[in-house]
């Protein structure tokens, strides 16, 4: 590489670096792949300036002089910049200026962004068509970065028209770009005053991001980041004004936000700006010095250290990386592991073994490990856990990362990995894990189906659960726990571990760079299987883990989930947006309000056993017509799964837009039926396995469900936070799940002895002196009122059934009606069996109850 001085370089010596250049580099058109962008197979990191504007000519000439241009590029060359941004459409000899170079050109579309500019149709139409003549002017031109559709359009014009109508418009211009030129990428640069703004379509995402202290720049690019799920992330500005603070002051500040950004796993970012050249709004700008070259284009300090940073993308090479096994376990995975090998053969990161634990395939997986220099373990078939416990226990790293036979890495998985944990005390890393591009429309609809892998996060950083296929944990800490649990033969393995890492009190983070490509399956019978697997996932940690479930049987996880092919819950409300009083917030999102009880049923695959409960009572019309009522509540739960699937497939992202209308319609139509069938597969899971509604949840038999009033006297002081906490300890050593009051309740503690039935109790404290103290307990059941009117319908049909004289379906309404109550009775019971044994056992000490 040619190398010029960084502090002292003349336009003459550039002219001779430029000179000796090649007279036109080979520069391939980059595509996204991921998180980050490519040039062929080659990962293309964005090392950036922006350049312009520029003060124009009496032609209206922005670039008028191709040799300050020629001189600039080679300067900038020679300090590993590779992209330059421009604000206004370039003309086609400065993209050949930029190519002879190697530098590659972010095209800046520019338009009236600052006005109401979308109050004449007319004018929103001027704009698409400058839109299109900018793109049309560099279209296939290799040195073509991307286009940049918009840049900041002010938060008080998005205020003004609402952000749906802004979105819609800039998606107008992002399907105008396209059709001049398809294979560009297209980009609108955002900040943070509208972050707001949801732009699914854009092939990357672009912020300018100005924060001058590094923490706040590492907490809102960990935010960034969760916004542009598997899309990169490119910051479009970033930068200090030496003027203000100097210019040792802007070199260090560069240098950190550089490195901050890379290590947030960014795909780039354009420094603000070239030169302290600055033309604005009809003025020159000469109270900001931006620049990392000054106005006659001298060196400041900030381009030796922006030169240095970029040297190091991205992350410096001599740190003292951790030495990490990457397990992988198989189980007949002859169909892809070929893939996952191929991928770590591609891993650059210096110091890494792989383990293969073979359990038990019949396949020709061994064979097909023996063809790379890999660990290979070959066990019979002991199930997942097993395999993932022989993996860590013969692994030789402080770190074990775990990927499934059916996932390949990005080359720079591990590096994310090992500086997430250099710079965390986290014992378990995990980061996203997204379908290939390739698989078949199959496989892509299942990417948009629900129950796929997906990462549940605390904070932008923190995790509470993430998924097997690409997890790493501190060797250490596995070993504390004891590794995985073996009753995990095929899944709910990794939901387990982290639970238990989390109750040691330790914490899970997430690297949004340290992606793998995840396999979903290509077939409808596999993904049914597969849901169905899930679902006895879910009825064995249940069993494990009654506190984290309702009594429904289901999870209510601590953080938000995010991937692709969740569930859309029709809903009016689409969340509300934060702006400040009279829109003055710097930092404004969406709060979306969470989906309502009512809301929420229908995404339950319970839901379709209140559809069988309308049908039979829709069947048994044909015998006492009044049922026919049933009907039209039997309209309504289908019609909501069918409407909440539709929504749900509508907003699908598929990796390879079909071209033909029936492309789409079948892409769309799949995914919804995936939609309708996912839950069905999880509810055929669970019944399977125990995971019921009805359920039985007592584990000392019964007592009479009638209130219960008692009192131990004791001697000694306690505390009654303490003596609830004893109580509520018994109670989840003996496996039973229980509830504490919350701040507006009048109870302390409640035990559920199915969805229908529970019993609450009450503590109360006399202060007797000298220590001594009485204390009381009341226990008393309560019953659902869902099932109380469930039955009282029932009743109340029964016996119009029989007053018509349909003995038969009179006998049926019934016997249904007396099944809830007679439940009811027995959950009722059961609970207070259970906690009235709690309450003595926790007392016994003390005195007998």
């Amino acid at each position: 590489m040619l190398q010029v001085e960084r502090s002292g370089a003349t336009p003459t010596d550039l002219g001779a670096v430029a000179q000796a250049l090649p007279n036109n580099v080979s520069l391939c058109r980059p595509h996204v792949r991921g998180k980050f962008l490519f040039a062929g197979d080659t990962k293309l990191w964005v090392r950036g300036v922006t350049y312009g504007t520029f003060c124009p000519d009496e032609d209206g000439h922005e670039y008028h002089d191709p040799d300050v241009v020629e001189q600039d590029c080679a300067q900038m060359a020679a300090h590993g910049i590779n992209t330059i941004r421009t604000y206004t459409v370039p003309p086609r000899w400065l993209l050949d200026i930029a190519q002879r170079h190697g530098l590659r050109v972010m095209v800046g579309l520019p338009w009236e962004q600052h006005i109401t500019f979308l109050d004449d149709k007319a004018r929103a139409q001027s704009i698409e068509d400058r839109v299109r003549l900018g793109v049309r002017t560099c279209a296939g031109h290799p040195a073509v970065l991307c286009y940049a559709i918009g840049n900041e359009i002010p938060a008080p014009i998005v205020r003004w028209y609402g952000k749906r109508r802004v979105e819609r418009f800039i998606e107008r211009l992002y399907q105008a770009a396209k059709a001049e030129d398809p294979e560009g990428l297209v980009t609108y640069v955002n900040y943070p005053t509208t972050e707001y703004l949801q732009l699914p379509f854009l092939d990357l995402v672009c912020f300018n991001v100005y924060l001058e202290t590094q923490e706040r720049l590492q907490a809102y690019l960990a935010r960034l980041q969760n916004l542009a799920g598997d899309r990169p992330l490119l910051m479009g500005e970033i930068g200090l004004d030496s003027r203000r603070n100097g210019e040792a002051q802007q070199a260090e500040a560069l240098d950190w936000q550089l490195r901050t950004i890379f290590a947030a796993g960014c795909s780039g970012v354009f420094v603000f700006a070239w030169t302290d050249e600055w033309y604005r709004g009809g003025h020159t700008i000469d109270d900001w010095d931006f620049g990392l070259t000054d106005r006659q284009r001298q060196p400041k300090p900030a381009l030796s250290a922006v030169a240095h940073a970029f040297a190091e993308v991205p992350f410096p090479q001599d740190l003292a990386w951790p030495l990490i096994s990457v397990v992988v376990c198989s189980y007949n995975g002859a169909r892809t592991i070929r893939d996952c090998c191929e991928g770590l053969q591609r891993l650059e990161y210096p110091c890494f073994e792989v383990i293969v634990v073979n359990d038990g395939s019949t396949d020709a997986t061994p064979a097909i490990i023996s063809e790379y220099d890999f660990r290979l373990i070959s066990t019979e078939n002991r199930g997942l856990s097993n395999a993932r416990n022989t993996g860590w226990q013969e692994a030789r790293g402080e770190i074990v990362a775990y990927i499934d036979d059916d996932a390949y890495p990005d080359p720079h998985w591990l590096t994310y990995l090992a500086t997430a944990f250099m710079r965390t005390e986290h014992v378990g890393i995990g980061g996203p894990n997204l379908p290939p591009p390739d698989d078949g429309p199959i496989a892509d609809c299942v990417a948009n189906a629900p129950g796929g892998p997906i990462h549940v996060l605390l904070s932008d950083t923190e995790a509470e659960h993430i998924p097997g296929c690409n997890m790493a944990f501190r060797k250490t800490a596995l070993q504390a726990i004891g590794g995985f649990d073996p009753q995990f033969r095929t899944a709910g393995d990794d939901v387990d571990v982290c639970w238990r890492l989390q109750q040691q009190g330790w914490t899970i983070g997430f690297s949004p760079a340290a992606m793998v490509w995840h396999h979903r399956r290509n077939a409808v019978r596999m993904y049914w299987k597969q849901q169905q697997g899930y679902g006895k996932a879910e009825a064995l940690l249940e069993k494990k883990w009654p506190e984290k479930y309702n009594a429904m049987g289901h999870l209510s996880w601590a953080g938000r989930l995010y991937g692709k092919g969740s569930t859309r819950v029709a809903s009016w409300s689409p969340g509300r947006i934060y702006q400040g009083t009279w829109g003055s917030a710097l930092f404004q999102s969406v709060y979306a309000p969470a989906p309502s009880f009512w809301g929420s049923l229908p995404l339950m695959p319970e839901w379709y056993l209140v559809v069988a409960l309308l049908t039979a009572l829709a069947g048994l019309g044909v015998l006492w017509t009044p049922l026919l009522w049933a009907l039209p509540f039997l309209g309504y739960t289908v019609g909501v799964l069918v409407v909440q699937a539709g929504l749900s497939a509508r907003h699908a992202a598929f990796a390879s837009a079909p071209q033909s209308r029936r492309a789409r319609l079948s892409l769309w139509g799949l995914t919804t039926v995936l939609h309708l069938l996912q839950p069905l597969a999880r509810l055929r899971g669970r019944l399977r396995y125990g995971l019921t509604p009805w359920r039985w949840q007592s584990v000392r038999g019964l007592a009479w469900p009638w209130v219960r009033t008692c009192h131990l006297w004791r001697e000694q002081w306690q505390c009654p936070l303490v003596r609830l906490e004893a109580i509520e300890d018994t109670l989840r050593a003996a496996g039973t799940s229980s509830a504490r009051g919350g701040d507006y309740d009048r109870w302390d503690l409640e035990v559920r002895g199915g969805v229908l039935g529970a019993v609450r109790l009450l503590s109360t404290t006399e202060e007797h002196g000298a220590g001594k103290q009485l204390v009381r307990f009341r226990l008393w059941p309560t019953c659902s009122w869902q099932g109380i009117a469930v039955s009282v319908v029932l009743m109340t049909l029964a016996l119009g059934a029989a007053s018509s004289g349909t003995w038969l379906v009179a006998a049926l309404l019934g016997l249904g009606a007396v099944v809830p109550l007679y439940r009811m009775g027995q959950e009722c019971a059961g609970a207070m069996a259970t906690l009235w044994h709690a309450l003595q056992q926790a007392s016994r000490e003390d005195i007998s109850l």
